[in-house]
Order: structure tokens, then sequence, then C-alpha cells
């Protein structure tokens, strides 16, 4: 007769593999979240300073209508490169940091969205995208059905929604343009779903704390691009302009 209170020893390893990915997980959710929240009040915050009375301030003269506007657009590339080519040469903590920084750049170079949408269109975008994130992201994380070979037909996705965007600077074509809104939710929503199933499968029982630590920004960053970008073509889509 079996002693329900004792579990062999395979059972507890995969109950202890269970809990390590559980925590693994949190963390990059946790990453992903806290930059979010930092790329909102960093939007928020300078839209504050740049608008008033319905026109720009010298501040949002100088981000918006100076050559600064190109740093601001084009410090979060610079950047998220900088993060993935040094990720495995520097500590969990500094990765960390500077998946943060990034995040705040994103933030101050996205507040120029709040300048061409109305923020009722920001707000129903987000939370759009935020209720379609945690239904893909769960699928991603529960469904047995492997998502390797939808990946990689997402990231030809993906060279081609940015041939038809620098295409569309030329032509400006309104059609065009509401096709690639749609056909970018449609690439980074399912990149949502397989992305969270390669995180979860990069995890390992035996990664000590700082290889765990760095994969969970990695995942992180990931995911916070994800989310960026299907955000962006949602208020494409969605949103009505100012």
């Amino acid at each position: 007769m079996n002693d329900n209170r004792f579990m062999s020893s395979s059972n507890a390893q995969a109950s202890q593999i269970d809990l390590g990915l559980r925590t693994y997980m949190l963390g990059v959710y946790n990453h992903m979240t806290t930059a979010l929240a930092l790329t909102g009040l960093m939007a928020m915050g300078l839209n504050f300073l740049a608008i008033s009375n319905g026109a720009l301030t010298p501040i949002g003269e100088l981000f918006f209508l100076s050559p600064l506007k190109w740093v601001l657009m084009l410090a979060p590339l610079g950047m998220v490169f900088y993060l993935s080519a040094k990720l495995n040469s520097i500590s969990a903590e500094k990765a960390r940091n500077l998946f943060y920084v990034y995040a705040g750049l994103m933030g101050l170079s996205l507040s120029s969205l709040l300048l061409v949408y109305t923020g009722a269109s920001v707000v129903r975008a987000f939370f759009v995208t935020a209720a379609a994130f945690a239904a893909l992201s769960i699928y991603g994380y529960t469904t047995k059905k492997s998502l390797s070979g939808l990946g990689s037909f997402l990231m030809m996705g993906v060279f081609g929604l940015i041939i038809a965007q620098i295409a569309n600077i030329f032509m400006a074509s309104t059609q065009l343009d509401f096709i690639i809104s749609i056909v970018g939710v449609l690439i980074f929503a399912g990149l949502t779903a397989y992305d969270t199933q390669k995180i979860k499968n990069m995890y390992l029982a035996g990664d000590n704390n700082e290889v765990s630590g760095k994969k969970s920004v990695l995942g992180a960053l990931t995911l916070y691009l994800d989310f960026i970008l299907m955000f962006q073509f949602l208020l494409m889509f969605l949103g009505n302009r100012e």
C-alpha cells in the first residue's frame, strides 16, 4: 500500500522544476510589467511638459522640433542592440538596469504618439493590447504544441513588414498603411505566443541565479517588444488622430 505522504524522487524533482519555472516566468513578467509602467510614466511625463494650452512649450519644441527628436527616435534602437550584444558579458543586475533605462528612453520616444492620437484612442489601444497579450502569452505557456515553425514564418513576416513600411514612406498610401497595421497586429500577436513558449523552454533547472537572471531579463525584453509593437500597430488601426 502506497503512502501518499511521500513522493518518489522523480515526482519531487518534477515538483522542484515546476516551482523553479514558475519563479523564472514570474521574474520575466515582473521585469516586463515594470518596464511598461516606466515607459508609460516617461511618455506621459514628457507629454505633460511638452504641451500647454494645446501648443508646444519650449521643452516640447526642443524634443519634437529640434534635431534632438532624431536622438529620441534612435536612442531606444541603439540601446536594444547594445543590451542584446552585451548581455552575456555583463551581470544580471546591470542587464536589468540597462533594460529599465531602455524602457525609459522608449517612453520618451513614444510620447510623440500622444501628440498624434487622442488620449481615448491610446487608452483603448493599450487595454485591447493588454487583453490580447495576456491571452496569447497564456496560450504560448500552456500549449503542448510546438510553435517553432510558426516563429520562422512570423520572422519572415517581420522583414516583409519593414520593407512595406519603408516603401510606404515614398508611396504615402493610406490603404497600404491600413494593411500594414492589420498585418503588424497579427504578426506580433503570433510572436507573443511563440516567444512565450521559447522563453519557457529557455529555462533549465540547473541554471544558477546569475544565468537565470540574465535569461529572465532577455525574456522580459522580448515580450516587452512584442507588447509595444502590437500596441503601436493596434493604435494605427484603431486610433483617432488629434
